[in-house]
């Protein structure tokens, strides 16, 4: 009970950093976020939104990337790289979309995973930002912090789901996963956290593991939300 406490305790201050998190991918429909999330993978977000413009106003619906010419897609998407694997995936799904499924993205995570190029975590994604089924997207920030704040110990990304899930509420899952990601992008990096500077600190058994000076810390703080989260510590 006091994981569960303590837990919750950091989501609430979380919401107060981020009330506004979300997906980082830019999309319309299911298809396109399926599409931008599978471009995501080894590329960064603000990338794959910068190539995707184009390659939505072309192809528009499952059958144009199931009838899709494979080098013109290639180019669409090349700036995104790994851009061969990533174009036979998008080819493979869309194929797979109109003869499983009548062209449409189906709702669950049962039939997500068996899609090409779409694996828990991306169908995670999918279900909580297109269809509004609460889940909990594991990607390596998430990970990082659940570990790094004690709440498991588990490294499998499944595992971690999991656990996760059983200390906090599930309506909040796909939230978490944005406030997480954004906290982990902005404020709790890899090599250097801010942790001078953390609206987390007084819960985190893993203070100390970056700069404890208020002052250098809030020069690691990152991203467009810096001033607020500074304001919020007292900096």
């Amino acid at each position: 009970m006091g994981l569960v406490r303590r837990a919750r305790r950091m989501y609430r201050e979380m919401t107060i950093e981020f009330p506004d998190a979300h997906c980082e991918l830019d999309f319309t429909t299911p298809l396109e976020l399926a599409v931008a999330t599978i471009l995501s993978a080894q590329c960064t977000d603000t990338r794959v939104n910068q190539t995707t413009p184009a390659m939505f106003a072309k192809y528009r619906g499952a059958r144009d990337y199931a009838q899709a010419d494979r080098a013109e897609l290639e180019e669409y998407i090349r700036p995104t790289g790994f851009y061969r694997n990533k174009a036979n995936s998008l080819i493979r799904l869309g194929q797979e979309l109109v003869e499983r499924f009548d062209g449409e993205l189906p709702g669950s995570l049962d039939q997500l995973v068996t899609l090409p190029g779409i694996g828990r975590k991306t169908a995670n994604v999918i279900l909580g930002d297109a269809f509004g089924v609460p889940g909990i997207t594991v990607d390596t920030h998430f990970s990082r912090l659940v570990r790094r704040w004690g709440w498991t110990t588990e490294s499998d990304p499944v595992k971690i789901e999991h656990a996760v899930g059983e200390l906090i509420e599930r309506r909040d899952w796909t939230m978490l996963s944005h406030r997480v990601i954004f906290h982990g992008r902005r404020v709790c990096h890899s090599r250097k956290p801010a942790c001078g500077a953390c609206l987390l600190a007084n819960d985190c058994p893993s203070f100390g593991t970056g700069p404890t000076d208020p002052t250098e810390a809030a020069k690691l703080v990152k991203g467009p939300e810096a001033d607020h989260l500074l304001e919020l510590v007292g900096l």
